[in-house]
């Protein structure tokens, strides 16, 4: 029998008509690249390589002060006075400050308790110290909970408030800022604050305290976080691989330098005069505690991180949560640097090289460009040069500095550097998200002052997960599937598939790769899955 072809199959005028379309879109193609593709492009790759050489640099710096730092053994307690509080018999506890502990929570149901018991087992005259619960509940079962709580502990002699307000206008920073009003707070000297999901050990404030005490010059001693859940799965091994390096690095070289760096919003305590002279809390963008400290370093306050000092706290293990954790953390602090440059420019508090610092450090290269040129350049342009092979990217660009870059970041990880491979893919597709926001916040769009508590799982959920594992849990389309990471996961697989064909650079390796990360999360198949009620 003859062998059937396509074209017996296919009417003749279907057949040239769809010879006629590729072969138009061939030479439309050459007729554009030529002029306009190949020239942008050039331009992209040079713009993403001044950026890579600017994040290069930037953690290079990092690096080296961070090694000087720990030849010289320059921990805070020697850059600083630091005696530990003594008893007095005859003055009693007069010596020791007067303390607030604030909790801001909103429906925590599953950790509520572990922070307030937490914050009441902090060791501290009973009398020296106040407690304070800012529930923001809209759920009246768990704000009845809380109260309770709250109750149980002020029966053993606790001095525990219970504060509720009668709207969520500013969210946390309005729940702190509302806090701060009750008489109460006049006679505080020091206000340290927790999230929901931190427990900080009974020694924290013996700890963190004398810094305040004995330096005036002092605002804030900022502590560092410890994961109780970094081995739950894969993504809160590489969320760890992460945030090690912002404490471990980022905020340690910002405190032995220019004693500045930016409040993490939780598990630290600050100095309430310079709080209030700073402005207090302010709810214009949704980094209310970056714009506290950077207001208070521009009135001159110095910080102090103290790494060795850690609090207990619970990474988000939903990639649902996750997401809306740095839709947050990339958009506010772009929103900031847009509202806060000219305020800083014209500062005449601080020093020129600090508000360099500010400005172009912490700011622009570690807020800005690093989530831009993550994107832009390892998901978009590499892989456009594989369709127009006129463009090269130098070696160094596109192998060298982007491998010594992330050596740099895992360095604080070390438990995980055999996760390297899977942590450059992951945070790769997570820079598409962070991108995204960052535009958002510098252009003020949309979803600029979006605020999602984001969710704890706590281990009572984690108990009622196991309990449903043996059922097979109703998997809505719509919950998992995200049509950005799909849609750039099948350029690149294209263009894999192109430079596999076609192409001389063996860019496809990484292609590939990269492509199926961004299939695996755009089908929501990473982090922990909870099932539907």
């Amino acid at each position: 029998m003859d062998q059937i072809s396509s074209t017996t199959l296919l009417p003749e005028a279907f057949q040239g008509t769809r010879d006629d379309i590729t072969e138009q879109i061939g030479f439309i193609w050459e007729q554009v690249k030529g002029p306009l593709i190949v020239p942008l492009l050039k331009v992209a790759v040079f713009v993403c390589l001044a950026m890579s050489v600017m994040l290069f640099l930037e953690r290079v710096y990092m690096g080296i002060v961070i090694i000087l730092v720990k030849l010289f053994r320059r921990k805070p307690e020697k850059r600083y006075k630091w005696e530990p509080i003594r008893d007095d018999v005859e003055l009693g506890n007069s010596p020791y400050p007067m303390v607030l502990v604030q909790i801001p929570m909103y429906n925590e149901k599953e950790v509520y308790a572990l922070s307030i018991g937490a914050a009441c087992g902090l060791s501290w005259p009973s009398d020296r110290i106040i407690i304070q619960v800012l529930d923001d509940s809209t759920d009246p079962t768990i704000k009845d909970l809380v109260e309770l709580e709250c109750q149980r502990w002020a029966s053993k002699g606790i001095n525990i408030k219970y504060e509720i307000r009668d709207n969520r206008n500013g969210y946390k920073a309005g729940a702190l800022k509302e806090g701060m009003k009750h008489s109460y707070v006049r006679h505080c000297d020091y206000v340290a604050i927790f999230d929901a999901d931190f427990q900080p050990e009974p020694d924290f404030l013996w700890r963190t305290i004398p810094f305040l005490l004995h330096n005036p010059e002092i605002a804030l001693v900022q502590a560092r976080w410890k994961f109780v859940n970094a081995d739950e799965c894969l993504m809160t091994r590489l969320q760890e691989m992460s945030l090690d390096y912002h404490f471990k690095v980022e905020q340690e070289v910002g405190s032995a330098t220019y004693a500045f760096f930016g409040f993490n919003g939780t598990a630290g305590v600050w100095r309430i005069s310079a709080l209030n002279e700073a402005g207090g809390w302010k709810d214009r963008t949704t980094v209310e505690d970056m714009d506290l400290a950077v207001r208070a370093s521009l009135k001159g306050w110095k910080f102090v991180y103290i790494g060795d000092v850690k609090v207990k706290n619970e990474l988000p293990s939903t990639f649902k949560a996750y997401r809306f954790q740095q839709h947050r953390w990339s958009c506010g602090p772009a929103n900031l640097f847009r509202k806060m440059a000219m305020e800083i420019v014209r500062n005449r508090k601080v020093s020129l090289w600090k508000k360099v610092h500010v400005i172009y450090n912490f700011f622009f290269v570690r807020k800005i460009i690093a989530h831009i040129v993550t994107f832009v350049f390892y998901c978009v342009v590499i892989p456009t040069t594989v369709l127009v092979p006129e463009v090269k990217i130098p070696k160094w660009g596109a192998v060298y500095i982007p491998s010594t870059i992330t050596l740099l970041n895992a360095v604080g990880t070390p438990r995980s550097l055999h996760l390297i491979v899977f942590w450059i893919l992951f945070e790769n597709v997570m820079s598409l998200h962070r991108t995204k926001a960052t535009l958002i916040g510098l252009l003020e769009a949309g979803r600029v002052n979006e605020w999602v508590v984001t969710e704890k799982l706590g281990e009572a959920l984690k108990s009622k997960m196991a309990i449903k594992a043996s059922k097979k849990p109703r998997i809505q389309i719509g919950d998992r599937l995200h049509l950005l990471e799909l849609g750039v996961g099948a350029y690149l697989f294209f263009c894999a598939c192109y430079d596999f064909a076609f192409g001389k650079n063996h860019f496809f390796i990484y292609l590939y790769f990269q492509a199926i990360a961004f299939f695996i999360m755009g089908f929501g198949y990473v982090g922990t899955f909870v099932p539907n009620s």
